[in-house]
This record gives structure tokens, sequence and C-alpha cells, in this order.
């Protein structure tokens, strides 16, 4: 069995990557609970450590050698956070700190980016093409692509980014507002209110459901050389798609209230161009939405909301 480090896996991908490789490895989960949550991980027969990502102990262990991956899912990834200082320190600087210590030991890294390096950027979102962030988020995770792609080839340590658009699936309840908005809006109709959206709906997002953020991430344990991909289904649809979506899976006539949107930094348009992840990784989305939601809301409906790759 291969010891695997998984930063931030106490959170929502972070969860569902070590429900899936603890059934081969022996798993070391690293978080510092401040947005994670145990309840994800009693699901899991892994190591927890409550730590910071880059804790000098940690970072030791990682330079000796003892992963054979680290999977780096740890930041703050509410994008309303307006710190700047804060934001770059916990997403970027730590991100460099196991980047130098993975150096040492050669040992794999593939971390967590984000469809918010693209700002509202015209779609379809390409690497290396219109890369132009709307927040200190986004711009963060810029960072962390820039600092990444400086240390291919000077290096031993293979690292693969992966940059994921809009996750959604079981084991996000935790999050409150910053979950999916697919969790939002069920949760909304299930409490008997009024589904609400920004006007009139109609905006688009690239949604990829977990299994397929998974899939990823383990195709990103064989990638021959270092890189940055997208992870997205591929396809653009709109908040109303998935209004129409949740009310046949729920058998509802449902009614929304639109409202004006108070963020000037909101994506309008999000769709991942993933030819490169299929070059890179060898892999490509397989859950359509239809699919990924019916899954989603049977299982909310059966009242589990642990991470989907614990499920069954």
């Amino acid at each position: 069995m291969d010891r695997i480090l998984i930063t931030g896996g106490a959170g929502y991908i972070g969860a569902n990557l070590a429900a899936a490789l603890a059934r081969k490895n022996d798993v070391v989960v690293a978080d510092n609970f401040s947005s994670g949550h145990w309840r994800n991980l009693a699901y899991i027969d892994c190591e927890t450590r409550a730590v910071d990502c880059n804790d000098p102990m940690l970072l030791d262990e990682i330079a000796a050698g003892a992963f054979a991956a680290v999977f780096h899912q740890a930041a703050i990834t509410d994008t309303t956070v307006m710190d700047q200082r804060l934001m770059m320190e916990v997403n970027t600087n730590a991100f460099a700190d196991i980047l130098a210590a993975s150096a040492e030991s050669g040992t794999r890294v593939v971390y967590a980016s984000s469809a918010g390096t693209y700002g509202n950027a015209p779609a379809p979102n390409r690497v290396g093409s219109s890369e132009e962030p709307e927040n200190v988020y986004g711009f963060s995770k810029l960072a962390m692509d820039r600092i990444a792609r400086r240390w291919y080839g000077d290096h031993p340590s293979t690292i693969v980014g992966l940059r994921y658009f809009n996750v959604y699936g079981s084991g996000e309840s935790h999050k409150d507002k910053t979950s999916s908005m697919i969790l939002q809006l069920y949760q909304q109709v299930k409490a008997g209110k009024q589904p609400r959206l920004f006007k009139h709906g109609e905006q688009k997002r690239d949604f990829v459901y977990i299994r397929d953020v998974i899939s990823a991430n383990l195709a990103a344990l064989a990638a021959p050389r270092s890189g940055i991909c997208n992870v997205g289904s591929g396809h653009a649809r709109s908040f109303n798609d998935i209004i129409e979506i949740l009310g046949k899976e729920l058998s509802r006539s449902l009614d929304v209230d639109y409202f004006d949107n108070p963020y000037g930094f909101y994506q309008n348009h999000t769709q991942a161009d993933v030819s490169q992840t299929a070059e890179l990784l060898g892999w490509s989305p397989e859950w359509q939405l239809e699919d990924g939601m019916a899954e989603y809301i049977s299982l909310l409906e059966q009242g589990f909301n642990g991470p989907v790759e614990a499920s069954s």
C-alpha cells in the first residue's frame, strides 16, 4: 500500500478523494478544520492530523519521502473573501512551501487550481489563454499555477494542477453558503421556500460531478509529465437548467424568484476545454448534468450527505 497525503482532506473534494484512495492506500489527512468537517471523515479509515498544510513537521516528512504522492486540496475556497494577504498566504505561499519540500524527495504533487483563474474571459476556457481572474481568490490560484510552471523541469517532482470548474455532489453540505447552487436550491425547495436565482437564471456554468473530479485526480497519479489542465464537464449549462432538472427529480413545479446580482466579479459563463486534459491525463468526463444530479438528489433524499465515494 502506498502512503498518500491529502491536505484539506476533511473538506469536500479532499474527503471524497480520501474515500477513494483509502480503498487501496494508506491515507494521511492533514486539515486545520477551519472549513473542513470531521463528519466527512467519519466514513473513512484514514490517519487524521489537525495541522496547517505547511506545518513544519509535515513539510519535513514530505521532504524525506514519507509519501508516494501529495494531493494538495487545502485552501480558502470562499470567493467572497476580500482579505488579499490572507488569501495569498493560505493559498499561494503554503503551496510554494509544499513544492519546495516535494522537490527534495521527488514526490509527485497533484493540486487544486480553479476555473476562477479565467474570470469572465470568453468561453470555452483553455489553459494558457485569457487567464483574467476577477477576484483575489482567482488570482491566488493563478499565482499557484505560475509557481508550478516555474518548477517544471528544474526539479525531480511531477506537478499536476487541476482547474476545477463548478463541482457538485455528496459531501459538500458543511460548506453552507459556498456549497454548489445545486445543493442550495435543493435545500431551499425542501424547506418550502421559493428557489432564488440572480436575474434571469441564464448565466451558464460548467457543472462537473464529484465522481468525475475524483477520477481526474486518480488519473493524475499516472500523468507522464507535469502540467495544468481543466476538470469540467466540457459543457455550459444555465441555472434555469438546474431548476428544470431539480423539479423533475423532485416531481415538483418550481416557480423561481429572480433578483439582482450584487457581485460585480460574478462569472457569467464558464466552459472547460478538456482537450488538454485528455492529452495529459488520458481522462474525459463521464457524467452528464442530468445523471449526476439524479444520483446526488437520490442520496440527499436518502439522508446521505457524506463523500459520494463512501456511499457504496
